[in-house]
């Protein structure tokens, strides 16, 4: 009886973990698409965001420092490798 009520705590934990991380997912998904967005209104009406850590991440960009750029983005804003990538190259064109 325990040894049944065991493993229903155990499968109602990793369905629970399983719902929580798909969430999370869909929501680091949509969070990069409205990002992106911002970034073109920005670009579009010729606002330039003052951050000085993106000054920083682009000075190493220009100086040919690639990864250091993406990890100065990644230490100020908390982003994925594959977002700080993104944002990293979208500060290069």
């Amino acid at each position: 009886m325990y040894a049944l009520i065991g493993l229903l705590v155990v499968l109602v934990g990793l369905t629970t973990t399983a719902t929580v991380e798909s969430r999370a997912r869909r929501l680091e998904r949509r969070m990069m698409r409205v990002e992106r967005k911002l970034d073109l209104l920005m670009e579009h009406q010729g606002i330039q965001d003052d951050d000085p850590v993106l000054a920083e991440v682009a000075a190493l960009m220009h100086a040919g420092q690639h990864i250091s750029a993406i990890k100065k983005y990644r230490d100020a804003t908390g982003a994925g490798l594959l977002e700080a990538k993104q944002a990293v190259d979208r500060l290069q064109q």
